[in-house]
C-alpha cells in the first residue's frame, strides 16, 4: 500500500532567506517531519483562490488533513469585534482553511487540528472563541511570549478517542492566547489544570479531532500515527 498523502495548511507571510525578502508560503518543518515519521507524505497547502473550488480539488487528492497552528482567526468569522490583543489575522488563510474543512467534511476525510487549527474547526462548526486567555485564567503560561512554548498539564476524558491514543494525563507544549468557547458538534476531550479546554473531538467513526497544544514540537507520535492510520484506511485501494 502506498503512503497516504496528508495535507498541511500553511502561512502566507513576508519572509527572508538568503538574498531574498518576499512573500512566501511557510510552515515549520516539524509538521512535515512528524507526518513522515508516522508513515505519511506531507503536502503543503498554501491559500489558493477561488477557495471553495480549489479546496474541493485538493481534498479529492488527499487522504488526510492537518489544519496547522498560526496567527489569530478573524473575529468577524464568529460575529465579534476584535479584542485589543487580537491581531495579525489573515483573511485569505481563514477563508482557505474554512473551505478545506467544508470539503473535508463532504469527503469524510480524517482531520487533525493543531492550536489555531482547533479554533478554526470550532468556528467552522458554528462556535466561538475567547479572544485572550489571560482574561480567563489570570496568567500567561499558555503563551509565555516570543517563540517560547509553555508547558501545561492536561487531563483527558477517560472514554475519549484522544485518551485511547495518549492516555489520561499528559504534559504538553502550548503557545496560544485564545481558546475555544463554544464547539457545537464536538465533544470536549481534554482540559488544562486551570480548567481551560485543550482538546475536542467529533463523535462517530471518522477521526476528526483537535488539540490546543503543539504535538509536533514533542514528536507526539500517537496523534500523527492515528491520523496517518485513518488516512490509510480512507485512501482508495
Amino acid at each position: 500500500m502506498s503512503r497516504p498523502l496528508i495535507g498541511l495548511s500553511t502561512y502566507r507571510e513576508q519572509a527572508r532567506w538568503g538574498a531574498w525578502d518576499q512573500p512566501a508560503d511557510l510552515l515549520p518543518t516539524v509538521y512535515a517531519v512528524a507526518i513522515e515519521a508516522a508513515g505519511g507524505v506531507p503536502v503543503l497547502l498554501p491559500p489558493s483562490a477561488p477557495y471553495a473550488e480549489a479546496a474541493g480539488a485538493v481534498i479529492a487528492r488527499l487522504d488526510g488533513l492537518v489544519i496547522s497552528g498560526g496567527a489569530d482567526l478573524s473575529p468577524e468569522q464568529y460575529g465579534e469585534q476584535p479584542h485589543e490583543r487580537t491581531t495579525a489575522w489573515r483573511d485569505d488563510r481563514d477563508a482557505w482553511e474554512l473551505a478545506l474543512l467544508d470539503a473535508a467534511d463532504a469527503a469524510d476525510l480524517p482531520v487533525l487540528g493543531v492550536c489555531r487549527g482547533m479554533q478554526v474547526m470550532a468556528v467552522h462548526a458554528g462556535g466561538a472563541l475567547d479572544q485572550h486567555v489571560p482574561d480567563l485564567v489570570g496568567h500567561e503560561r499558555h503563551s509565555p511570549g516570543l517563540d517560547a512554548f509553555g508547558e501545561t498539564a492536561v487531563s483527558l476524558a477517560a472514554q475519549s478517542r484522544l485518551a485511547s491514543l495518549l492516555g489520561t494525563t499528559l504534559t504538553v507544549h502550548c503557545h496560544h492566547h485564545q481558546a475555544v468557547r463554544a464547539h457545537p458538534g464536538f465533544i470536549a476531550a481534554a482540559w488544562a489544570d486551570d480548567g481551560l479546554l485543550e482538546a475536542m473531538e467529533a463523535p462517530g467513526d471518522r477521526l476528526c479531532l483537535a488539540v490546543q497544544w503543539h504535538p509536533e514540537v514533542a514528536a507526539d507520535a500517537g496523534l500523527f500515527r492515528a491520523l496517518v492510520e485513518a488516512a490509510s484506511a480512507h485512501a482508495p485501494t
